[in-house]
């Protein structure tokens, strides 16, 4: 993870999944994460991010 993407996640969990995996579930269920609680979605955003294989680039 380049330190953008980190300073993107941390500022709007979404944007973080948006930019790792593209628009799919995994944003899907980041924005509802984010919108029940700013931690859930955070520890989601890293956990997709710093999964093996799985990347747009």
């Amino acid at each position: 993870m380049g330190f953008w993407r980190i300073l993107f996640t941390i500022i709007l969990p979404p944007l973080g999944v948006l930019l790792g995996k593209g628009l799919g579930w995994a944003f899907l269920l980041n924005v509802l994460l984010t919108l029940l609680g700013y931690v859930p979605g955070l520890i989601h955003a890293f956990w997709i991010q710093t999964r093996p294989g799985n990347r747009l680039g």
